[in-house]
């Protein structure tokens, strides 16, 4: 008897634990959304306007990206609805092609509508092979648009690659 409750204990803990664990993740990937946020803006200022106008927004700090011919790329994000937090997001990418390199970015896509948002938070969200991001220079988003109701900007933090497109990219969304 002693035993099962030394075990039940020891699951509870570990249970416990984990979500702590994946708590504190998560509150640090909100800690480098928010620097990131505010490194964008510094770069652009006219970023600004998409964080305030969009109807979400997803906001990923670091991404990092790989390849030699073959090339990769991951990272987490938070999820935005109106400004506020509202959960956390995830991609991946996998490409084959003329690429070489590795490098660290900042990516954020805004959502242009609620429906847009939508389809995103129910996983029906990708890109396609075609899509590109806009790197972020001074004034560069008073041009760009919302292309099916999404638009995507970049940000080098370190590194050199010789792609910088965001196509064939897959998205996971999990709430709070």
């Amino acid at each position: 008897m002693k035993t099962l409750k030394k075990f039940t204990f020891a699951i509870c803990m570990l249970i416990t634990l984990g979500a702590v664990a994946q708590n504190d993740k998560d509150h640090k990937i909100m800690s480098d959304a928010e620097h990131a946020k505010m490194q964008l803006i510094e770069a652009d200022e006219t970023l600004n306007d998409y964080f305030e106008d969009a109807a979400g927004y997803v906001l990923f700090p670091n991404v990092g990206e790989g390849g030699f011919i073959i090339g990769g790329a991951s990272g987490n994000g938070v999820v935005y609805e109106n400004g506020v937090a509202i959960g956390m997001a995830n991609l991946k990418k996998l490409d084959i092609g003329l690429q070489a390199g590795g490098q660290a970015i900042i990516e954020v896509i805004f959502f242009e509508t609620e429906a847009d948002l939508a389809d995103f938070k129910e996983g029906n969200f990708e890109f396609s092979a075609e899509a590109s991001a806009v790197a972020v220079e001074s004034g560069v988003a008073v041009s760009a648009d919302y292309n099916n109701g999404v638009v995507t900007f970049a940000l080098p933090k370190a590194g050199l690659m010789a792609d910088a497109s965001v196509g064939g990219q897959k998205f996971s969304f999990k709430s709070f």
